[in-house]
């Protein structure tokens, strides 16, 4: 067994009222990978703020290398080597590499005068050994999410962590990019950096891990060997029984055309999109991250204007200049990013629900708040939103129940054709269940759903029918039993060569990959 580097002892932390930890205890070995698991709103992200000195802990106590310390800051935790990589990427974009690197401690002389030759070899010094391709004095916000991501922990070899805590990391990478997250993360393994891994991803969780410890309702649920253990026992540990239907697919006849695609194109972005959405389907669209997906959507919403093509809606050609004219129409879009795109965090679920549709909670130009409350009361009992109120800040809520604020915001106009694009992104494990089941609920209802996902099991799992696409075309349709993860990996890579331009090499890295792990 190694050195046990980090121990949390006995960690209760509250919040005006609200227990967000009770009594829980961890700890972190040198040169492991340990999971944190547990569903939205468990204690995982307060846990290790405490433990990187965000949060103070009301009561309990923090072991570093054997010695009681006492974080007032993430400064303090940083210089014991303790870091945080969040989730949304906290780096300041018009600054440099090596000035994020550095950011807080970067090299002076006795004047305070910045050493910007040491600042860059010793940035270099950090991306040569993550095998990083751009250099110290690049912009951060030229590069991509996971040329960002390295950027972040560079940080780690910058301050030759010994503790290094991953929130989220893969929320936003491809395949490849993942892979070359995860070569990054073993060999801080390999040095005996000790790694707290939070996801809520299953197989990353069974392939990068050696031990898994489980949160539910900010208690201790168990920590637990990785090899020991499979999925259905973790699921059991998180939420306290068993998924016995994990996915839920609508059931029924489908009815008349609601949208109909034809020859739609975006010059640089796709090209001859064909399809049709029938009332009472679930339509999945899958395809890798850049196949074009969303930016089809987006088009059909009115978010971007086509080159070329006919959005037929509703039976009758519609061409929207805005998503105003869509949303009139009776469509809606739930987008990939609720944070940045769908919310407003720091406002409650009421203003939330009812913003974009003030003319149907409005008389004369004045607000009709006993309106805005029973619409804001139905759908927090139809959808089980768990909130304190009103006027609670979405901001306080899970990931889960931040996306049940999304889908009520969109419902309560009562359109007739709602699209999802990756409506699971970042929440855990019973929250994905329960969306899956207001999904396929949604098309027994007779909407007309569209769904964009990049977990095969999931568009598999919901949908009635499937579109792959590739490089910015349809590259194949399933149905019923030919709905598999065998045929959606060769469609994706296997595209026509008359109508669709060759993979790129970063495509087909990817497309190897998913063959490489396909079942």
């Amino acid at each position: 067994m190694t050195e046990v580097v980090l121990t949390a002892e006995r960690i209760t932390k509250t919040f005006t009222g609200v227990t967000a930890l009770n009594d829980v205890s961890f700890d972190i070995h040198a040169g492991e990978v340990h999971a944190l698991m547990g569903e939205n709103g468990a204690g995982k992200s307060t846990l290790m703020k405490v433990l990187s000195g965000v949060y103070h802990p009301n009561a309990g106590a923090i072991h570093h290398r054997g010695e009681l310390v006492n974080f007032t800051s993430p400064r303090d935790a940083r210089d014991r080597g303790i870091l945080l990589v969040h989730q949304e990427l906290s780096l300041s974009p018009e600054l440099s590499v090596a000035e994020n690197v550095y950011l807080g401690a970067w090299p002076t002389n006795r004047f305070g005068v910045l050493k910007k030759k040491e600042l860059h070899e010793k940035t270099q010094a950090a991306l040569d050994s993550l095998g990083c391709n751009f250099g110290p004095d690049v912009r951060v916000g030229t590069l991509s999410i996971a040329k960002q991501q390295m950027v972040e922990i560079a940080r780690v070899q910058a301050f030759n962590a010994n503790v290094v805590i991953f929130d989220e990391p893969t929320a936003s990478l491809t395949e490849s990019e993942k892979e070359q997250l995860f070569i990054a993360i073993r060999r801080l393994r390999e040095r005996g950096v000790g790694i707290v891994y939070i996801s809520h991803k299953m197989d990353e969780i069974f392939e990068i891990t050696d031990r898994i410890t489980v949160l539910r309702d900010g208690e201790l649920q168990g920590t637990v060997n990785t090899r020991d253990v499979d999925m259905a026992q973790i699921t059991r540990m998180m939420i306290g029984r068993d998924l016995d239907q994990f996915f839920h697919r609508a059931q029924g006849a489908a009815g008349r055309d609601v949208l109909e695609v034809r020859h739609l194109e975006k010059e640089g972005l796709f090209s001859d999109i064909n399809f049709k959405v029938r009332a009472g389907e679930v339509l999945g669209l899958y395809g890798l991250i850049g196949a074009g997906r969303s930016e089809v959507a987006e088009t059909i919403f009115g978010v971007r204007q086509p080159d070329s093509g006919q959005v037929i809606f509703d039976g009758e050609e519609v061409d929207f200049a805005s998503p105003k004219d869509a949303i009139e129409k009776g469509m809606a879009l739930v987008p990939e990013s609720r944070k940045e795109q769908g919310l407003i965090l720091g406002m409650g679920g009421r203003v939330n629900i009812t913003l974009p549709h003030l003319n149907l909670f409005s008389k004369m130009g004045i607000s009709d708040t006993k309106k805005e409350l029973e619409v804001f009361n139905y759908y927090r009992e139809q959808l089980e939103i768990k909130t304190t109120g009103p006027e609670q800040p979405l901001s306080d809520l899970s990931g889960g129940n931040q996306q049940k604020f999304v889908l009520a915001k969109w419902l309560c106009a009562d359109p007739k054709l709602i699209i999802l694009d990756e409506p699971t992104r970042g929440i855990d494990v019973g929250s994905k269940s329960s969306i899956h089941k207001i999904i396929a609920g949604l098309a027994e209802k007779g909407l007309a759903v569209i769904v964009i996902s990049s977990e095969m099991p999931e568009v598999i799992g919901v949908s009635n029918r499937i579109l792959a696409m590739a490089n910015g075309r349809l590259v194949g349709e399933f149905s019923g039993d030919d709905m598999t993860e065998e045929n959606l990996i060769n469609a994706v890579s296997e595209v026509p060569l008359e109508s669709a331009s060759q993979p790129s090499p970063d495509d087909k890295t990817k497309i190897h990959e998913l063959k490489r792990t396909a079942p």
